[in-house]
């Protein structure tokens, strides 16, 4: 995997990142250019209601093109319809589609209160990078069933 430092926490709706982990959505869309390599790994955080880093997944590749580019590339694979991507594109320049690969649910999610417990958190808008330290922020504040991220995190950082 990559550097790290260059592990991207993404926000995504809980309706999105259940399909992601379901392999049903293998696209997510962002109206910003998106500078991630191949490899990238990526820690889905799921919106209210839900509030918990649900999963992870890989980065296969990301496409920069317009929001009509991107929508022709990538309509099968991005999980929305067309109404609600040209809702979500409005008044957009460029667009980035994020295809995911290597999907992996947990089989407990950590929460946003338990993230909070260990140290200062604030979920992103849309995505971030995260530090070594947000990493181990994170490893403390996986429940004990939280397997799936303490392993994947003890990959990316030494706990």
């Amino acid at each position: 995997m990559n550097d790290p430092e260059r592990t991207m926490l993404l926000s995504v709706h809980p309706r999105f990142a259940t399909a992601i982990l379901a392999g049903t959505k293998t696209v997510e869309v962002r109206r910003q250019r998106v500078a991630a390599p191949p490899g990238t790994p990526v820690l889905l955080y799921a919106t209210a209601p839900t509030m918990a880093i649900v999963g992870l997944a890989r980065i296969a590749s990301v496409r920069v093109a317009s929001p009509r580019e991107v929508w022709t590339a990538s309509r099968t694979e991005a999980g929305i319809s067309r109404r609600e991507y040209d809702a979500y594109m409005s008044g957009a320049l460029q667009a980035s589609g994020l295809s995911l690969e290597a999907t992996v649910a947990f089989e407990e999610p950590v929460p946003l209160s338990a993230l909070r417990a260990a140290g200062p958190f604030h979920p992103p808008q849309s995505y971030r990078y995260l530090t070594r330290e947000d990493l181990r922020k994170m490893a403390v504040a996986a429940p004990d069933g939280g397997a799936a991220l303490c392993a994947t995190l003890s990959k990316l950082v030494r706990v």
